[in-house]
């Protein structure tokens, strides 16, 4: 490391600028053959460790809180809307969240409280829809009612984002959209063909189907976030939002097709056997290694429960005693996210460079 570098380091971990871009002027400098000499050798592990742990808090940042007063606001927002809907349900709470997103977010944007409204708006499409199609439950076909009540989501959330463009309506509209059409999917089998997806006789085919649909969420995702790879911009919050409910939609299609043979059975149920356990250990391995190639922690986080039910299962069909395999279980699940956690840019950089070029030049750059 050379003296430039030691000063980048240091303005990373005093916040004058981010990891990333530090690693974006290094190479710009570097192009340009702008160095200086090498500096002592414990203050280049000293450096390392700074920039490691910078580059660790800055490269997933979503930006929805910017500081306590968004928290304070957000506290009055909730309280407000909760009050409010025990006071004159949905028909009170709709024009007040329009008005609060005016001031909150369309004139001071503020970040966690247009979170806390694109959430209290998605309630309310929830609850004011189940209340109108509550009365049809006997008339209509459930298939047909599920469908209805996910179309109700689609035109609300895009004209909120249309307003104020807040990333988690975005991504809420991407993720509506694919429910309908994995429902579509579900209805079209049950009325064209007489499948029911939700009997034993065909409860097997329910996992691809939901695979495939959390696959276009994740292409989605990808394309956010390939399209804003320094995640200065709000198609990374929107990528963030993305990735945060494709990963366990993914892991859990993919645990599907590994436990569905079980009837429906789950590794904590005691039906599940040895060997997969051992798949959903090897699931989790998969999608923490997705994580880090993308850089994105919701695929670790989201393997967590199915590690705990896999290392549970392993050791219930070994004999070990109830005591002895709970614990087991926990601290499994906490070395290996205090590791993963810790290390996240050294094991990522040894990811990235295994990659070619075409690959780990669209990602986010390894810091």
């Amino acid at each position: 490391m050379t003296e430039l570098n030691r000063a980048l380091a240091g303005a990373a971990e005093k916040g004058i600028i981010s990891a990333h871009q530090v690693s974006d002027l290094e190479a710009y400098l570097t192009d340009r053959g702008i160095s200086f000499g090498p500096v002592a050798a414990d203050a280049v592990d000293r450096d390392d460790v700074a920039l490691d742990a910078c580059a660790a808090e800055d490269s997933e940042q979503p930006r929805f809180v910017r500081g306590f007063h968004d928290i304070l606001i957000t506290i009055g927002v909730v309280v407000v809307l909760i009050g409010l809907w025990g006071l004159g349900g949905p028909f009170a709470t709709l024009p007040v969240i329009v008005v609060l997103a005016e001031i909150l977010v369309r004139r001071q944007r503020l970040a966690l409280p247009s979170v806390a409204l694109t959430l209290a708006l998605v309630h309310w499409v929830a609850m004011a829809t189940y209340a109108v199609l509550s009365g049809h439950r006997d008339e209509w076909h459930p298939q047909t009612l599920a469908l209805t009540y996910l179309a109700a989501f689609p035109i609300p959330l895009a004209l909120f984002y249309w307003r104020y463009r807040v990333p988690l309506a975005l991504a809420g509209l991407v993720l509506s959209i694919a429910s309908i059409a994995v429902m579509s999917v579900v209805s079209a089998l049950d009325s064209g063909f007489g499948i029911n997806v939700a009997s034993d006789d065909y409860i097997s085919l329910l996992p691809p189907i939901l695979l495939i649909g959390a696959l276009g969420v994740f292409a989605v995702a990808m394309r956010y976030d390939v399209s804003d790879p320094q995640r200065v911009t709000s198609r990374s919050d929107t990528a963030f939002w993305l990735h945060l409910t494709a990963a366990p939609a993914l892991l859990y299609s993919m645990m599907g097709l590994v436990f569905m043979p079980n009837s429906g059975g789950t590794w904590w149920d005691g039906q599940a056997s040895f060997g997969q356990a051992v798949a959903a250990i090897l699931i989790v391995a998969l999608f923490m290694l997705a994580g880090l190639v993308i850089d994105r922690r919701a695929f670790v986080t989201s393997g967590l429960l199915s590690l705990g039910g896999a290392v549970w299962t392993m050791l219930s069909k070994s004999g070990a005693s109830l005591d002895s395999y709970v614990f087991v279980a926990f601290a499994v699940v906490g070395v290996t996210v205090l590791f993963i956690g810790i290390f996240w840019q050294r094991l990522r950089r040894v990811v990235m460079n295994l990659l070619p070029a075409g690959i780990t030049t669209r990602l986010h750059a390894a810091s």
